[in-house]
């Protein structure tokens, strides 16, 4: 008789066949995979600890010996030294991250629904259009956007930075492309026969079934927004972001290297924190949202 290869279960469900050594392998390469990929946060935290001896110690070691949070204190001591409350820069950071991404959000896919599942005359050569802008980096359209801000009154104001990215056609392009994958007309068609207006079937229909598209762009739009530095738009300082008062800090030379290194803790654990929040629930999503038409 054949030998019969008995099927490895794991709660009475049937797995893959690998052996216990191909499972073991496999989760040693994921760590590894995992410790070097967080390599530089854990280096750029070990640096905002050091005293400024072991900061400029050469070769650079990956431990600090006398651990200290005068960085953190200096830099927050300057801060609060300033003309323009400590405060200021980070309602301004956090009223434009919001705002910025809610937006883009929002318009984005509006756009998208509209561009992928109405049928309207242009909305080829729309959709083009927006694929197309991607190509172009946004300094050759710096001179246009300053004087079209000027014919508005936007300059030296929040909108000049908000509401240029309610307009970002990348968060319009991925969530046209996930929603032409994801989202079946058919779905969409018998909510219309049961009397859902369109903005209802885009809200409860078609945005759940894309939430891994607008995780991510939720994720991208915030860390672009969260790092805005200084602006051609803002001149007056108290409508200045939280990043660019970091900069001007860490402009003072070697003397502030210290400061440097705690500001760019302070600066990566807001996004770092989103992108672990909506990363959770991306994983969740995608291994439940899969359907058939």
């Amino acid at each position: 008789m054949a030998r019969v290869q008995k099927l490895r279960t794991r709660n009475h469900k049937v797995v893959l066949n690998r052996s216990v050594g191909g499972d073991l392998g496999i989760t040693i390469f994921l760590v590894i995979l995992g410790a070097f990929m967080f390599l530089p946060m854990y280096y750029a935290i070990i640096q905002s600890l050091k005293p400024l001896d072991e900061l400029w110690a050469y070769p650079p070691k990956f431990y600090v010996v006398k651990p200290t949070g005068n960085n953190f204190a200096l830099m927050f001591k300057t801060l609060t030294d300033s003309w323009v409350p400590f405060s200021r820069y980070i309602f301004n950071t956090v009223l434009i991250s919001v705002a910025g991404t809610f937006g883009n959000l929002v318009c984005g896919s509006l756009a998208a629904y509209a561009v992928s599942k109405i049928k309207f005359p242009g909305r080829k050569l729309l959709s083009d259009l927006v694929t197309y802008s991607l190509m172009f980096h946004p300094t050759v359209a710096g001179i246009v956007n300053f004087m079209t801000m000027s014919k508005l009154g936007w300059v030296d104001t929040y909108l000049a930075i908000i509401i240029p990215a309610w307009g970002s056609t990348l968060g319009m392009f991925l969530m046209k492309q996930f929603m032409e994958s994801s989202v079946a007309d058919t779905v969409l068609e018998s909510a219309r026969l049961d009397g859902a207006s369109e903005f209802r079937t885009y809200w409860t229909i078609a945005m759940p079934m894309v939430k891994p598209a607008w995780l991510t762009l939720i994720v991208y739009s915030f860390k672009d927004l969260w790092n805005t530095g200084s602006s051609i738009y803002i001149m007056s300082e108290q409508l200045k972001t939280f990043n660019y008062a970091i900069q001007q800090i860490v402009s003072g030379g070697i003397a502030r290297a210290g400061v440097a290194t705690a500001a760019a803790v302070v600066m990566m654990v807001v996004p770092v924190t989103v992108f672990i929040i909506t990363q959770s629930n991306i994983i969740e999503t995608m291994s439940t949202s899969g359907m058939k038409d």
